[in-house]
């Protein structure tokens, strides 16, 4: 059978029909809520249509994101597509989010199905067609002409399928995907969904929520890289995972700086290309510098496969300072990091933001404020997130979704005694370990990743020493913090405790000596903004005010209070929160982010105090 590939002119063609069917009403935003200014932009023709994976960059791609069919369906009679669908729905929107143009619950009683044709032209026999997933929440099976192509399970990482071989000759192929989704009713991954949503948690996000593309490969091709930087030693050290490698392939590593070459090196699949980064620039949120990386697989002096991608040459670790304690050192400097808790969640798209320009938003305002880190609270972006994080020179802590909530303790600021874990089942350990490992893969090229964070407050959280010594071996490029705000056991970089409103510190006499130490979560000051809020009354923050002046006023005394916890230890902390997020209403913005509560010049010129690096070795 002939291979085929998607054809730029049919996709085109196909757009234009899309196009003629928004403008007759086959999609609408569904009204009721607040929305961002950004809403209006959404193209249903051509939703998100930039290039998904900046990490690994190929030419021929074709995005499906646009109208799909949908049905959902009773789980029990679920195993065969729908002979009719119910509607259209605008991918990748979550089915319960306004954008997509439905705004209904799935819940795990039914499961959700998505249909659409696409238009193909026949190629050679010399490439396959990667169909890719941004991601999808949860479990989904893909079914390219009626035969089933695959399979994944796991809400927030990336997954492909090579589906050539389910193929058929002529211009139209039918790709259907099946998903379900138990919310919290499950025990997967979710972090702040529920299917009765109050208080901190939020709306669920059911089925496909980030891009949808088309690939075309040669049968080999470069399926990934792992960029490691060492400034110590002046090197990046580039590891290739070649599909299909045959014997004598050569695989081609060249690194640019400002489109100039600065070092190369040829190796075989199986090696480890190292360059020498001589006199590097290093990366910091001060100067995000970006060396570009050019990938070849190279067989009897032949080009067979290309990839274009990044790196930075930054290092994190910890250090003890002049009395004892850890530090944390970005490039062997202690540098307070300090930024918002960020959530990503939008209430237009819910997990997914409106546009590029949307997603972008976020870290372009977080920045002029003067913070220089984001902890990404429960949730993974897409790629694009991360790379923008990147260019902007914004640090990034990850969190791992949290799922599998029930067990609890008894917070006790400064001391241990106090630890429960949870009792997790076979598979839900699995299903655990199984995304965490994946969210580490797919992240873990993004120089802005500094921290990982395997646990949240004891949402969840099970075997914690085994967790976090496996991440700190998995990946000894990034500090591991166990146990975000509690429930702490003495393994891990970092002693991290949650502390509402004013900012305080675990104490650095107990775990200084071993861990650093942070502030992981304060502040929650709240300011509900008449117009635009997600409910017009019964909103909720930590400590309310009734103006942005008191709000300002507030803040700006927590703020005063940092130097002598920096002086006695304190390396970094989190202020809850970047946006409002349904009935929280304590963000430095508004949800629908049409109001800035604090300006942000004044945010930038009295977090410029926190930076001062003589604080991190100063006695108290």
């Amino acid at each position: 059978m002939q291979k085929l590939f998607a054809s730029i002119a049919l996709t085109a063609a196909m757009s234009l029909q899309i196009a003629t069917a928004q403008q007759s009403g086959a999609w609408k935003m569904v009204e009721g809520k607040i929305s961002t200014p950004w809403a209006q932009n959404v193209n249903a023709a051509n939703p998100h249509p930039e290039y998904p994976r900046p990490q690994l960059v190929r030419e021929k791609w074709v995005n499906l994101n646009g109208m799909w069919n949908y049905s959902i369906v009773p789980k029990v009679s679920s195993e065969a597509k729908p002979a009719t669908f119910q509607g259209n729905i605008l991918v990748p929107f979550a089915v319960e989010s306004a954008l997509s143009g439905v705004g209904k619950t799935v819940g795990k009683d039914s499961v959700l199905w998505y249909n659409r044709k696409v238009n193909f032209a026949l190629k050679t026999k010399n490439e396959n067609v990667l169909l890719h997933f941004g991601a999808v929440d949860w479990e989904c099976d893909v079914f390219v002409n009626g035969q089933k192509a695959g399979a994944h399970k796991g809400g927030y990482d990336a997954f492909s399928i090579d589906i050539t071989s389910f193929l058929v000759k002529g211009n139209s192929q039918d790709i259907s995907v099946r998903v379900w989704d138990p919310s919290s009713d499950g025990p997967q991954p979710r972090g702040k969904q529920i299917k009765n949503p109050n208080s901190i948690w939020y709306t669920p996000v059911t089925g496909i929520w980030q891009t949808v593309w088309l690939e075309t490969v040669p049968l080999t091709y470069i399926r990934s890289t792992r960029n490691t930087p060492d400034i110590d030693k002046e090197n990046v050290v580039i590891k290739t995972a070649i599909k299909n490698a045959q014997p004598g392939d050569i695989v081609k590593i060249t690194a640019f700086d400002n489109g100039n070459s600065v070092a190369e090196k040829e190796v075989s699949p199986e090696e480890d290309g190292v360059l020498t980064i001589k006199s590097p620039k290093l990366w910091s949120p001060e100067t995000p510098f970006l060396y570009d990386l050019k990938v070849s697989l190279v067989r009897k002096g032949k080009v067979v496969d290309e990839v274009k991608s990044y790196f930075a040459m930054r290092k994190i670790s910890m250090k003890p300072d002049q009395n004892g304690i850890q530090r944390m050192l970005l490039n062997n400097k202690f540098v307070f990091q300090y930024g918002p808790l960020d959530q990503g969640w939008w209430p237009d798209g819910l997990y997914t933001a409106p546009t590029d320009e949307a997603l972008k938003f976020d870290i372009v305002k977080t920045k002029e404020m003067g913070f220089n880190m984001i902890r990404k609270h429960v949730k993974v972006e897409p790629a694009t997130w991360y790379n923008y994080c990147d260019k902007l020179g914004m640090l990034v802590w990850q969190d791992m979704p949290s799922g599998d909530l029930g067990n609890h303790w008894e917070p006790n600021p400064g001391i241990t005694g106090n630890e429960t874990e949870q009792n997790r089942t076979p598979e839900s350990e699995s299903i655990y370990r199984t995304e965490w490992k994946e969210i580490l893969d797919e992240t873990y090229n993004f120089p802005c990743i500094v921290v990982y964070v395997p646990f949240n407050e004891a949402w969840g959280q099970f075997k914690t020493a085994e967790i976090t010594e496996w991440t700190m071996k998995y990946d000894p490029s990034r500090l591991v913090n166990s146990a975000s705000g509690g429930n702490f056991f003495p393994v891990g970089d970092i002693m991290d405790l949650h502390h509402y409103p004013a900012p305080v510190m675990p104490r650095p006499d107990l775990f200084g000596a071993k861990q650093v130490i942070v502030l992981g979560e304060f502040g929650g000051l709240g300011l509900p903004v008449p117009e635009h809020t997600w409910q017009q009354k019964n909103n909720w923050g930590y400590q309310s005010f009734k103006n942005s002046e008191e709000l300002y006023a507030k803040y700006d005394s927590f703020i005063n209070s940092f130097e002598p916890l920096i002086k006695r230890g304190l390396s970094a902390a989190v202020y809850t929160q970047t946006t409002d997020v349904e009935i929280e209403t304590n963000g430095l913005m508004t949800y629908d982010r049409k109001v800035i509560k604090m300006p942000e010049a004044k945010l930038m010129q009295i977090h410029k105090k926190l930076y001062n690096p003589a604080w991190g070795n100063s006695n108290p």
